[in-house]
């Protein structure tokens, strides 16, 4: 069964507290990581997000459990971003965002994961769902495979304004089909421009944003879910199955999920 259907079936979300404490000490496989640390339950993690957000002391992203933490921490810890011989810094990174192309670059992108020989279909949109599938919220907080709240989640609070520059303070992105940091900050911030999505939470290989806006018309919908496709191909190949039905997800639900292998 693939990861979309089983976040279905189990019905994955999160429900509110304000409970939440901060830890004296990170764990030192943790320890490269120069950003606070709070731990929570997983039931209670949007709750202390959106409390850490009203406080105004940086951006929270909830992480998940230890092994999502861990693996953040390696990404953080190995990621060869190097510019002119030098590592690049968090705000290197945002400021190469600014030279991504949007949605040009998404398409390109796509094309670029075939080969001459076995070249990439054109984008389908498939028929419009009579029912549109139901989006999984936000899933780092639960267990993939029983839904149930974690019994501890990490959520970090980066020093930023916007929640779009996450991936470049994580130095998150850039294996296998998963875009590299630049293209994660240049897609965030236009779909918080155009939609007020928020990143909310980052896992080993996922992304959670909520959203303000949802599309309006089917057009836009099936705009939005073309570059949706283009960023994330697995939201469609291994998920919800067509475009139009992404596109039908996206009129009616706040959360926005994406994942890479």
């Amino acid at each position: 069964m693939i990861r979309r259907q089983l976040l279905r079936l189990f019905g994955l979300g999160a429900t509110a507290s304000l409970t939440g404490k901060a830890t004296a000490q990170a764990a030192p496989d943790w320890s490269k990581i120069p950003y606070p640390r709070i731990e929570t339950r997983g039931r209670d993690a949007l709750a202390t997000w959106t409390r850490l957000r009203a406080e105004g002391q940086g951006w929270p992203v909830i992480i998940g459990d230890d092994e999502a933490l861990r693996f953040v921490a390696e990404q953080f810890a190995e990621s060869g971003f190097v510019e002119d011989g030098e590592p690049r810094d968090p705000a290197a990174i945002v400021r190469a965002s600014t030279d991504v192309r949007l949605p040009d670059a998404l398409r390109r992108a796509y094309a670029d994961q075939g080969t001459p020989e076995d070249p990439m279909p054109p984008l389908a949109h498939g028929e419009w769902p009579a029912q549109a599938p139901l989006e999984p919220g936000l899933t780092v907080a639960s267990d993939v495979l029983t839904g149930k709240p974690l019994a501890r989640v990490h959520i970090l609070v980066l020093p930023m304004r916007n929640g779009f520059e996450a991936p470049a303070y994580l130095k998150w992105g850039g294996w296998n089909e998963c875009p590299a940091q630049e293209v994660h900050v240049a897609v965030l911030r236009r779909w918080h421009e155009r939609y007020g999505a928020e990143l909310i939470g980052i896992s080993n290989d996922v992304l959670n944003l909520r959203v303000a806006r949802r599309p309006a018309t089917r057009a836009d919908a099936l705009a939005l879910a073309e570059e949706q496709t283009y960023y994330c191909l697995d939201i469609v190949d291994q998920g919800v199955g067509s475009v139009a039905a992404l596109a039908a997800s996206l009129m009616v639900s706040e959360w926005w999920y994406f994942w890479w292998d």
